[in-house]
């Protein structure tokens, strides 16, 4: 593979005249690509973990899926593990953010998929809830350093004109990341159902493994963005002048939050981020487990084997999640195209109201409309209003910072939420296992106390700057 060297800087500029991908060059395409690819396999481990979690804990914990008694322990070390997972992401990100300001976005992005891909196989070695949440934790720092040099090196690589609708793409083809994942565990569900595999969560974990073959075409063909090598160039140079001697250097937590500018932009961006991923990944992402309550009770009085009934739930589950994450994709995309009319702040207000009624209306009527069929329609729309938000942090978070601190602002906002947001899995399962236990369904009641965490989005709001049509911060 050979591309121009003329091909690889984006102009500063466009004419915003006719379709914005007629701007992007044969390398453009090839870097929006690869780091699409990066994310995209980065989610698809995430929803193994998903799909895979409360399978793995109940056979670790030596219990059964009818064994009521465990139920509650069940769901708090899901809730637990999925935390630690989380933690995980947030160091890693802290740590990689900074990384790729210094050493370089692609050197930082094929680090952090090898890193992600080895451990998501590791975990289906696992003997116990312990070992189990050591391979998360270290599967949670490759997960957590590869999404904001993605983003960074998208973005410093397209025009001004494309940025976002590329930052777009790039975020919702992490939902066909996801699809991937839930075409994969339909497949391992019906041979668990057939007997030709024993569970299928730890064949789940070893096809974790696969992205790591990304690492070859990012090490062979992968530029530093010019913008990069320039704002290092242009570092060094001042630094030999003696005009920055005592100065921070790239990715420094101490300009991030030296400098008025920056540190509002960090404060608003975290905590947008926080109120999006807590509502995804402390509630949005355990609506398979209670899917999985809604497929039991439709098929539990037909008299069917445990482990014929188990293949069934693993292959419906399965079947939701791909609806689930076709909305994704779709809410990604119109958070694209929405912002570039009417702004990022108008359309991340919109988006916040539309996860927090889509998400409780989800947890709340699931089931209970149609019975077995409305569970496919609900998580579709919720899937679509809880990921519209992250096409916004992906077009976003990246133009909040120059490009010494691009990496390291936009990880510490997504990840840095992320880390406070590692409660919220935990507090998921401390609401369902002990707060709410006596109800019937006590995830549901959980699930809808939660919502209010997309109100701290709105909140933030007001002191985010507005960014559209505006370049790249130097």
């Amino acid at each position: 593979m050979h591309f121009d060297d003329s091909a690889i800087a984006a102009p500063s500029a466009y004419v915003d005249a006719g379709p914005w991908y007629r701007e992007m060059t044969r390398y453009h395409w090839f870097v929006l690509i690869v780091a699409a690819l990066g994310w995209l396999f980065d989610t698809m481990d995430q929803q193994l973990f998903n799909l895979a979690r409360k399978p793995a804990i109940t056979q670790l914990l030596g219990t059964t899926a009818t064994d009521k008694s465990m139920s509650g322990k069940v769901d708090l070390v899901s809730g637990a593990a999925t935390s630690v997972f989380m933690i995980g992401w947030a160091i890693g990100g802290l740590i990689f953010g900074v990384v790729g300001d210094r050493l370089g976005r692609a050197k930082t992005m094929m680090l952090t998929i090898f890193l992600y891909a080895a451990f998501t196989g590791l975990s289906a070695l696992s003997v116990g809830v312990y070992d189990f949440a050591v391979y998360r934790f270290l599967t949670g720092l490759g997960v957590g350093g590869e999404f904001a040099v993605g983003v960074a090196l998208v973005a410093e690589t397209v025009s001004d004109r494309a940025r976002p609708f590329a930052l777009g793409l790039l975020q919702a083809l992490s939902a066909i990341g996801n699809m991937m994942a839930a075409v994969i565990y339909i497949f391992l569900g019906k041979m668990e159902e057939s007997g030709a595999i024993g569970t299928a969560w730890r064949a789940t974990f070893l096809i974790g493994v696969v992205p790591a073959l990304l690492v070859v075409p990012i090490f062979l063909w992968l530029k530093e963005p010019e913008k990069w090598k320039q704002a290092v160039a242009r570092r060094k140079a001042e630094r030999e002048e003696g005009l920055v001697a005592d100065g921070p250097a790239a990715g420094s937590f101490a300009e991030l939050f030296g400098v008025p500018r920056w540190r509002r932009n960090t404060i608003v961006g975290m905590l947008l981020a926080f109120s999006g991923v807590v509502g995804l990944w402390g509630i949005g992402f355990f609506s398979p487990d209670l899917m999985r309550s809604v497929f039991r009770k439709a098929y539990e009085g037909q008299g069917l084997p445990e482990k014929v009934l188990s293949g069934k739930i693993t292959f419906f589950v399965g079947v939701a999640f791909l609806f689930q994450n076709f909305g994704a994709f779709l809410g990604i995309n119109a958070f694209s195209f929405v912002t570039h009319r009417l702004g990022r702040k108008p359309t991340f207000a919109i988006s916040f109201v539309l996860a927090l009624l889509a998400t409780a209306f989800t947890f709340w009527f699931m089931g209970r409309l149609f019975g077995f069929y409305d569970v496919f329609l609900l998580v579709t729309i919720m899937g679509f209003c809880q990921l519209a938000l992250f096409g916004g942090y992906a077009i976003y978070l990246p133009e909040l910072f120059p490009t010494r601190l691009r990496s390291t602002g936009t990880s510490f906002c997504y990840n840095v939420g992320r880390l406070v947001a590692a409660a919220g899995p935990f507090t998921l399962g401390f609401l369902t296992s002990d707060v709410f236990r006596g109800y019937n369904e006590p995830m549901r009641y959980a699930g809808v106390a939660m919502c209010s965490v997309f109100l701290l989005g709105l909140v933030a709001l007001p002191f985010a700057p507005e960014t559209k049509g505006h370049p790249l911060p130097e």
